[in-house]
């Protein structure tokens, strides 16, 4: 594993620079009494050293903050684990700020925001991160952990997870034992590893019972609702369509549901369908819907955790955490129709 990237000190600039620690320390804090050569000079050479000043200290009665961030507007799914995030930092008497938005075109000056805003950590919900991002955080001592990310830096970062690979098992095995044997399906982007985990699992069980995967039956998408009502479509319009759909997400599962209403077809009598979340969107669908259960506000309240545990510079156990899923029938699937 490579070594983690040393973080440039007022000594180190100020060697660089050919003046004093004093001298930097001035024009960080904007002072006047600087000449504008000098300022310049120093502050190519702050640039060139990634220089980011450390967290403002915080008062005893101030409140100490966490950065959860998305890279999409929030919704069911977000909203849980926001939930999560929120009861585990009142716990800790910890702050959650809530943004969207990952800094990708300005690695440097994002984590410099973050910590001048005295961030003590920084938890990233399914993030795409560059290779520039972790180093910059680490740069800036901020603690990082990712929420179910679609892809892992190439660096070690603490992450947070379910049984995706159980959950797509549990969910075709739920199809497969109500005598469906055409299933499809349609997940979320094919390169993230938590939607490789699920169409794993949907694989393992379709081999286990011997039922072929037909031509078509896998669609990817972003685990949206639009997502849901394209791929739905495209497998219910195959010359053999499915009797049953794994959704890799709720949204996907609504979308798919509008999909097979929109050729008449009648859910679970012609069509059954299970989602993966268990979000509050999946209890009041009509029929409610049948799903695997991530614990994401489980997650959101270990993540936070986790993210004060390295911020007080202790050692975690595993570096990858993985919750369990849970099968939830409801009234979204039914025994496969005849013929």
């Amino acid at each position: 594993m490579p070594a983690s990237p040393r973080r440039a000190t007022l000594a180190t600039v100020a060697a660089s620079a050919g003046v004093s620690v004093a001298t930097v320390s001035k024009v960080l804090n904007g002072r006047s009494d600087v000449s504008p050569a000098t300022r310049s000079l120093v502050q190519a050479v702050l640039r060139e050293h990634d220089y980011v000043a450390p967290a403002p200290r915080r008062e005893a009665t101030g409140l100490a903050t966490v950065e959860l961030q998305f890279d999409a507007d929030l919704n069911a799914y977000s909203t849980e684990i926001v939930q999560g995030a929120v009861a585990a930092g009142a716990e800790a008497g910890v702050g959650i700020v809530v943004s969207i938005g990952n800094g990708v075109e300005r690695t440097t000056a994002w984590a410099r925001e973050l910590v001048a805003a005295g961030r003590r950590a920084l938890i990233a919900v399914t993030s795409q991160m560059n290779a520039g991002q972790p180093a910059a955080l680490a740069r800036a001592r901020l603690p990082l952990v990712l929420i179910d990310p679609l892809n892992l830096p190439r660096t070690r970062v603490t992450s947070i997870g379910s049984t995706n690979f159980a959950g797509g098992l549990a969910a075709t095995h739920h199809l497969l034992s109500l005598g469906h044997r055409r299933i499809a399906y349609v997940g979320g982007p094919a390169t993230a590893g938590c939607n490789q985990a699920r169409l794993h699992g949907y694989r393992a069980a379709m081999e286990s019972e011997g039922a072929p995967v037909l031509p078509g039956y896998v669609r990817s998408g972003h685990f949206r609702y639009h997502d849901g009502v394209e791929g739905g479509a495209a497998v219910l319009d195959l010359p053999r369509p499915p009797t049953a759909i794994f959704a890799g997400s709720d949204e996907m599962a609504v979308g798919i549901m509008e999909a097979a209403r929109a050729r008449g077809l009648r859910i679970p009598e012609d069509l059954s369908i299970v989602g993966f979340d268990d979000t509050q969107i999946a209890q009041v669908t009509s029929p409610p819907l049948t799903t695997v259960r991530q614990p994401l506000r489980e997650m959101g309240g270990v993540a936070l955790r986790t993210a004060l545990r390295l911020a007080a510079g202790e050692k975690v156990d595993s570096h990858h955490v993985e919750l369990a899923t849970e099968l939830v029938v409801r009234g979204s699937t039914a025994p496969a129709p005849s013929g």
